[in-house]
């Protein structure tokens, strides 16, 4: 915000320390991330700054190499498989939630976003525990059900967010007409409340393609997802390949959180 032309020169000198410091706080914020992009790019065969020579050396040997390509698709699966259940989940918690008659509304709902509160070391010691009693651990099942519980949370966030703003008389007036109850939800509510459930399916994919704990714990090697290739790479020698994946999955970041960006301006109009 720029100030007025009758600001005092202490005003000014404030409102530059307050800009430097927030363009400071933001580069702290962000630089860690963005070092890997030129590394990335980079010729050499370590990691080297500042960059000798540029090549797409590592991008070629990433697409080009059937372990990447196959922790890539196992990731996408796992993460579209967990973003489908979980925005099932979600929303029809949320909608139960959202009932002014639900009991212990402030109980359940603790306890359904408790996985983003426990650590997730121990959410994933207690998923491969718990999956292994119905023989689960080391397959796609029991990632996928796993990633659910993680990201179900945010699902619920959302859409119980988004039906704080839904007016009701919408849903009594299409049951006063005669629609069904399953009609008035697809018709009329489910509408309303799409930019929230959108958001929560966002989240969802996010969440499950980024995760590697859960993920080391639930995984056998057909299974291991990028997260996991990439973590094994690192522990077992540093290939700037790696830095390529991680660029990818940065782009793939920012790519969501424009479609986040939208949706809620959307949501705001």
């Amino acid at each position: 915000m720029w100030l007025p032309s009758y600001a005092t020169p202490s005003e000014r000198l404030m409102r530059t320390l307050v800009v430097a410091f927030a363009v400071a706080v933001l580069l702290f914020l962000i630089a860690p991330l963005f070092i890997i992009v030129p590394l990335s790019f980079s010729k050499d065969p370590f990691f080297t700054l500042p960059v000798r020579e540029y090549s797409l050396r590592w991008y070629a040997d990433f697409f080009g190499n059937a372990r990447w390509m196959n922790a890539i698709f196992n990731s996408a699966v796992a993460a579209v498989m967990t973003t489908i259940l979980a925005t099932t989940l979600g929303t029809l918690a949320a909608l139960g939630i959202s009932r002014p008659d639900f009991p212990a509304r402030r109980l359940v709902m603790a306890l359904i976003i408790s996985p983003m509160i426990v650590p997730i070391v121990i959410v994933a010691v207690g998923s491969y525990l718990f999956f292994g009693q119905f023989g689960l651990t080391n397959t796609r099942t029991g990632l996928v059900l796993a990633h659910t519980a993680l990201a179900t949370p945010f699902v619920v966030i959302t859409v119980t967010a988004t039906l704080s703003t839904y007016d009701t008389n919408l849903t009594r007036a299409a049951l006063s007409l005669g629609a069904s109850p399953l009609s008035t939800f697809f018709r009329v509510t489910l509408p309303n409340i799409m930019p929230g459930v959108v958001s929560g399916a966002i989240f969802a994919f996010a969440t499950s393609f980024d995760e590697v704990v859960v993920a080391l714990f639930m995984t056998a090697a057909e299974q291991r997802t990028l997260p996991v290739q990439m973590f094994s790479g690192i522990r077992d020698q540093i290939n700037p390949t790696i830095m390529a994946a991680a660029t990818l999955l940065l782009a793939l970041s920012i790519i969501l959180f424009m479609m986040l960006a939208l949706l809620t301006r959307r949501r705001l109009k």
